[in-house]
């Protein structure tokens, strides 16, 4: 049984290798996810044979609550909403590491009992990066449902408290080292890590959210790798590694995507700039080289129009207007147009969240265009139709020093020779201002025609 059990760990590994790897492009991702699933639940049922466990009941129990609330949440929840969710799905990693860690813990402490040096380590460990993990994620949750404010949360001195905190809770698990039987200062180290998961996010602007997300997703891996060394799960191990991996690495392609550090981005509170200089350009700024139009006068534009690059943004993904862009660019194919899509990585409030709106309305997966291949079309192209995005396409990320966002790659729809902004009004983003406004694409250094399409106005 031993062995057997072994073969399911090895057979879930190689599922869920082939299927990152097949997450690697929009066309293969979904199949992909499947494959990682039927990994998932063969690790499930090899564990299931496991010898220690004896009763099933409560295991059935939690199993058919547990995919009753999943199948719910994945007819339930919008695609809008999305980010929120694997928010609370890695709270729900980290916290089920926690809670097992935790267990053994009290399991193993007898009366008189020595814990292993690395059974010890390993139980610490998992309780440390899970606490964090799922009180971090809770509140980056709470941020991207605006249930927790946005903006970044500062107070004097935050930095010093947490590195405090951080090395109370390491010097807390190195005295149980020493002196195990200690109840009480297992439980505040527990609290410890409960409370560093939530100063580590409350500074963090909205505008890193994606960036948090992959952070945390990586630290929900490293937790449940931790978690099956306690346990001496291998399948545990293994997904738990991978996943870990494959969450700092993208949090790492995300950094480069906006053109921040990773300390940057833990320490810096994105917002706080903005919320200080009080941006270039705010709510009541007068916008300057706008021309409003109409939806006729954008149909005309766009029907006459040969090339058509369409940018969707966190807007799109709002107004849930994917099947209506879908709408629109099969009329304008029908008329020859050519049409595109530009993907920012950043773009919206997850990495792949534009992929999975438009694939979701059915684009062919060969129309998305990251924006390494996209940017050296935008200078041929004659429309680029802009949908709910601002500061992926705001060129104050490249001539406005003192912007938050000056360095970042953008999407350069300024290249294009006519440029629709489709945008819910004239609001600012995380940029501190609306990129109809003064350093955005349509002041004098902007060389396209742009127009501002209001969303009434197509309604």
């Amino acid at each position: 049984m031993a062995a057997l059990i072994e073969l399911a760990y090895l057979a879930a590994a190689a599922l869920f290798i082939i299927g990152l790897k097949r997450m690697a492009s929009p066309a293969t991702a979904r199949a992909g996810n499947f494959l990682s699933a039927v990994g998932m639940l063969i690790a499930i049922v090899g564990t299931l044979l496991d010898r220690h466990i004896v009763s099933f009941q409560w295991i059935v129990v939690g199993g058919a609550i547990g995919s009753g609330l999943g199948l719910w949440m994945a007819r339930a929840v919008r695609m809008t909403a999305m980010p929120q969710m694997v928010g609370i799905l890695n709270g729900f990693g980290g916290g089920a590491s926690q809670l097992v860690g935790a267990a053994e813990w009290h399991r193993l402490m007898q009366p008189g009992a020595l814990l292993p040096l690395d059974t010890a380590v390993s139980i610490y460990m998992s309780t440390l990066i899970g606490g964090v993990t799922f009180a971090g994620s809770m509140v980056a949750a709470g941020k991207l449902q605006e249930i927790v404010p946005g903006r970044p949360v500062l107070f004097p001195f935050q930095h010093l408290f947490n590195l405090v905190l951080f090395l109370g809770g390491a010097a807390m698990g190195m005295y149980l080292l020493i002196s195990p039987g200690r109840p009480e200062v297992f439980a505040a180290m527990n609290v410890a890590a409960l409370l560093l998961g939530v100063l580590l996010v409350i500074p963090i602007g909205g505008a890193d959210m994606p960036v948090v997300i992959c952070l945390l997703n990586s630290y929900s891996g490293l937790a449940a790798a931790t978690t099956g060394f306690v346990i001496s799960n291998h399948g545990l191990i293994i997904s738990g590694a991978l996943v870990g991996a494959s969450g700092i690495i993208l949090t790492q392609i995300m950094c480069r995507a906006m053109n921040r550090s990773f300390t940057n981005v833990l320490f810096g509170g994105f917002g706080a700039a903005i919320a200080a200089s009080g941006g270039s350009g705010g709510r009541g700024a007068a916008p300057r080289g706008v021309r409003e139009t109409s939806a006729e006068e954008a149909a005309l534009l766009l029907g006459y129009a040969r090339s058509v690059i369409v940018v969707p943004g966190y807007g799109l993904a709002v107004a849930q207007a994917q099947h209506q862009v879908r709408e629109l660019a099969d009329l304008l194919e029908k008329r020859g147009v050519e049409v595109k899509y530009a993907i920012h990585p950043v773009a919206g409030r997850m990495p792949g969240h534009m992929n999975v709106l438009l694939a979701e309305a059915n684009v062919p997966y060969p129309k998305l265009f990251d924006m390494e291949q996209i940017n050296p079309a935008f200078e041929w192209t004659d429309v680029a139709l802009v949908v709910g995005a601002n500061d992926v396409v705001n060129p104050a990320a490249r001539n406005t020093p003192n912007s938050p966002i000056y360095g970042m790659p953008i999407l350069d729809v300024d290249k294009a020779r006519h440029v629709i902004f489709l945008k819910r009004s004239l609001n600012p983003g995380f940029a501190g201002n609306s990129v109809l406004h003064g350093s955005g694409p349509c002041d004098q250094d902007f060389r396209a025609i742009c127009v501002y399409l209001r969303s009434s106005a197509v309604a």
